[in-house]
C-alpha cells in the first residue's frame, strides 16, 4: 500500500467515526458549556468534512484533486449541519405522538370547569415528557399574566400544535369555545396519523417487491429465456 492510499484509508475513516457521532454532538457540546469553562474543541462537522475532502483530493489528485475536494469539502459541511440530532428526533417524536392526547385531556378539562391555565398545568403534569414541559410553560405563563399569542407560542413550534395556539388565542380574544376546537384537532390529527401510517405501510410493500423481483429476474432470464435464445440460435446456425 502506497503512503497516498494509507492516507486516503485513515482519512475516511476518520470521517466515518466523526460522522457517526455528529448526531448527538449538539447536546453533549451544551452539557460541556454548562460544566466546564470555555476550552477550545474541534468542531466535529467541520473535521469531517475536511477529511472527506482530503480524502476526496487524494483520490482524485492533482490540482483537480485540491477543487474536487474543496467542493466535497463545503458540500459535507451543509449536508452534515442540516442532520437532525438523534435526541432531538426522539423528542420531536415524542411531542407529535402526545399531541391528541393532551388536547382532547384539555378540552375536558375545560368542558368540566377548570380555567385554561389550570387544565394546561393538569395535563402537562399527566402526560410529562417533553410536550409537558411545554404545556407547563404555558401555564405558568399564563398565569403570570403573558398575552395569550406568547404563552401558547410554547407549543407553536410542535408540528400540528400551531392550531392549538391559534385556537387558543382566538377563544381569549373572542371568547369562542376551546374545547370544540381541541376536539376537532385531535381527530384530525389522529386521521392525519392514520393516513401517514397507511401510506407507509404501502410504500414498504412496493419496496419489499423490489428486491424479491430483482432476485427472480436473473432467475428467470437464466431458467426461461437463456435455453429458448439457445435452441433458436442453434437451430438457426
Amino acid at each position: 500500500m502506497t503512503l497516498a492510499e494509507a492516507l486516503l484509508a485513515v482519512s475516511l475513516a476518520a470521517a466515518a467515526a466523526i460522522v457517526a457521532g455528529v448526531r448527538g454532538w449538539p447536546a453533549r457540546r451544551g452539557l460541556a458549556t454548562l460544566t466546564t469553562r470555555r476550552q477550545w474543541r474541534p468542531n466535529p462537522v467541520r473535521l469531517a468534512a475536511a477529511l472527506g475532502g482530503f480524502a476526496v483530493a487524494l483520490f482524485v489528485g492533482g490540482l483537480l484533486g485540491l477543487a474536487v475536494g474543496a467542493g466535497v469539502a463545503v458540500a459535507l459541511d451543509r449536508f452534515l449541519r442540516r442532520l437532525e440530532p438523534a435526541e432531538a428526533r426522539a423528542r420531536r417524536l415524542r411531542e407529535v405522538a402526545d399531541l391528541p392526547l393532551a388536547a382532547d385531556l384539555i378540552a375536558a378539562g375545560l368542558r368540566a370547569g377548570a380555567p385554561v391555565d389550570h387544565a394546561a398545568a393538569a395535563v402537562a403534569e399527566a402526560i410529562d415528557g417533553p410536550l409537558g414541559e411545554r404545556l407547563a410553560r404555558v401555564a405558568r405563563s399564563l398565569r403570570l399574566g403573558a398575552e395569550p399569542a406568547e404563552a401558547w407560542g410554547h407549543v407553536a413550534m410542535v408540528a400540528g400544535a400551531g392550531r392549538m395556539a391559534r385556537a387558543a388565542v382566538r377563544s381569549s380574544a373572542s371568547g369562542a369555545a376551546l374545547a370544540g376546537a381541541l376536539t376537532r384537532l385531535a381527530d384530525d390529527l389522529r386521521a392525519d396519523r392514520a393516513v401517514a401510517s397507511e401510506a407507509a405501510a404501502r410504500r414498504a410493500g412496493v419496496l419489499i417487491v423490489l428486491p424479491l423481483g430483482l432476485c427472480f429476474l436473473p432467475a428467470f432470464i437464466l431458467a426461461g429465456l437463456v435455453p429458448v435464445l439457445i435452441a433458436v440460435l442453434r437451430d438457426v446456425l
